[in-house]
């Protein structure tokens, strides 16, 4: 099959994806073999790339936001059908026993898996999944508009619980790509007040056409103190502005795998009158199945930019460079 694997991390301008050939994979008897259709192009596969995420497993193959049909399945496999669609995320496997695990709390399992990190992703014709980690998704919605709520829609949807929003509240969100703008959605379907900061002035245009109340600069300062934030940018720079601009009681949510280093912090004007700063990490399978009925209710406007399997390099050159506005998908 053909796929694109991590050769040498570095700059993405470098070339450190490169298209190689390899067996299709055989499942094991409680996975599924999955023929991928399409795969959105997370900032997740860029830090793999470039080596802010050093890859756990050499040529391993990125991207995480897989869909596809079970073409076919191992002998203890139960509940799948073949040619059924099927998502896969982030999160491939959990031990299932530890403490988080039996808790509720999977994604802080400290045996867990990961797709596109620690075994291949979906930048290939076909990926596997242990059968409990894949996603059944509906037939009504194409490939390239469900491909992004797979880890966009997933993170963002636990970054937006993570941020204790109250109940009409006022939410700001730094950075505004394709998390950040499936978030919003979620959050105005809820009644929330958005402010968005972002330097890209496309990408301010579309928050605005999507109903956010006010739009800036990526440090700038919005007009009212907010409930609630979520930092999707991996700029550590922004953290202390996103914290000044809580009003008292308010919760900030840190959600990228990778930040740049968080510059210090004052305590009166950052901290105190009990604001709170929590991280965001990988999600659970709960979170997924969540957001995905949530999605079948919410009519949300996915803006996909959509690429052709040979050009998964430039996809990603073009979310490095902020030329993406919403998500990117590569199609197959």
């Amino acid at each position: 099959m053909s796929a694109w694997a991590v050769d040498r991390p570095g700059p993405i301008n470098s070339g450190p994806l490169l298209p190689v050939t390899r067996p299709v994979p055989t499942p094991e008897r409680h996975e599924v073999l999955v023929r991928v259709t399409a795969c959105g192009v997370c900032r997740t596969d860029l830090h793999l790339c470039e080596g802010d995420l050093a890859p756990r497993s050499r040529g391993v193959i990125p991207g995480h936001q897989v869909v596809g049909r079970v073409a076919s399945k191992g002998e203890d496999v139960t509940g799948l059908d073949l040619e059924q669609r099927v998502g896969i995320a982030w999160l491939r496997r959990t031990c299932g026993e530890c403490r988080w695990c039996r808790s509720g709390a999977e994604n802080l399992c400290p045996s867990s898996l990961y797709t596109g990190w620690d075994t291949d992703g979906g930048f290939a014709e076909y990926a596997t999944v242990p059968a409990g980690f894949a996603y059944p998704l509906p037939d009504d919605v194409s490939d390239r508009h469900l491909a992004p709520l797979l880890c966009a829609g997933i993170i963002g949807y636990r970054s937006l619980r993570r941020a204790e929003l109250p109940p009409g509240g006022r939410l700001g969100i730094y950075g505004f790509g394709s998390s950040a703008h499936v978030t919003a959605q979620i959050a105005l379907a809820q009644g929330a007040e958005v402010h968005v900061m972002t330097r890209s002035r496309d990408a301010q245009d579309l928050a605005l056409s999507l109903g956010a109340t006010w739009v800036g600069e990526a440090d700038e300062t919005p007009p009212i103190p907010l409930d609630s934030a979520i930092v999707f940018a991996p700029a550590g720079e922004l953290v202390p502005a996103a914290l000044a601009a809580l009003d008292r009681g308010g919760t900030l949510a840190l959600a990228g795998i990778h930040m740049s280093t968080i510059p210090a912090l004052d305590y009166d004007r950052h901290l105190f009158q009990e604001r709170t700063v929590r991280s965001v990490t990988a999600n659970t399978r709960a979170d997924g199945a969540e957001l995905l009925r949530l999605a079948a209710h919410i009519p949300l406007d996915i803006r996909v930019t959509t690429y052709a399997f040979d050009s998964v390099g430039r996809a990603l050159a073009d979310l490095a460079a902020d030329r993406v506005t919403g998500s990117a998908v590569v199609t197959l």
